[in-house]
């Protein structure tokens, strides 16, 4: 239920606190469902090898991780956020290059120079029943660009905030990457009617970019 008190955000005892697009929320805590999705499995591996890797890295190269992080912090939350450890980035950067097929790293990459985001506009189609999902982009595409999305949802919603990783959005042609695939594979054909939300975010070097997101209706055929 919605509450007025100071933000909270995590579990006390049986309680859940967060912060909803509409307030401080407070529920009764749930076991949460465990799909072990392909996906799921795949993420927790790397977290267990980048943990893994950790105790096998030098004194110099985990002092040279330590060096690296300061200044790196953790994304914020109800306006907050904490300073990263080496370990801590450690783990993030691999856990990223695994994502996209990249080797792990045992010395810091480099923080890259993310470029503008290139990517518009989400364009569905409807031919005869066949739903097509494509991203208009201005320009050649960074790195590695990951792509989100959610289940589609009513045309009436207009915000979502639990999203899934699909994968790297393909090269574009003629300006547009198509991810009907991708997007097929997690959550099947979207009906006609129905609102698509999708998030983008730039990966190079191991480092992520805060996502932008886009959403559009299926039109009918």
């Amino acid at each position: 239920m919605k509450i007025l008190d100071v933000p909270q955000s995590g579990t006390a005892g049986n309680t859940v606190s967060y912060k909803a697009r509409y307030g401080q929320i407070t529920r009764q805590y749930v076991v949460p469902k465990d799909p072990r999705t392909s996906v799921q499995l795949t993420r927790r591996k790397a977290l267990g090898r980048a943990r893994f890797l950790w105790r096998t890295v030098t004194d110099a190269q985990r002092a040279a991780w330590n060096a690296f992080a300061h200044g790196a912090r953790t994304r914020p939350r109800l306006n907050q956020s904490g300073r990263l450890s080496g370990y801590l980035l450690f783990v993030k950067i691999n856990c990223n290059l695994a994502l996209v097929g990249e080797p792990m790293a045992l010395d810091p990459l480099d923080y890259p120079r993310f470029v503008r985001d290139p990517v518009i506009e989400l364009i569905i189609t409807n031919t005869k029943g066949i739903i097509g999902l494509k991203l208009r982009v201005t320009a050649k595409l960074p790195q590695y660009l990951v792509i989100l999305g959610t289940k589609p949802r009513s045309a009436g919603v207009s915000y979502v905030d639990h999203f899934a990783i699909l994968g790297v959005v393909p090269e574009p042609v003629e300006g547009l990457c198509d991810i009907t695939d991708l997007f097929v594979a997690k959550y099947g054909q979207p009906r006609a009617g129905t609102r698509v939300f999708i998030r983008t975010f730039q990966l190079s070097n191991g480092w992520d970019r805060i996502p932008q997101q886009l959403n559009a209706i299926v039109p009918a055929a």
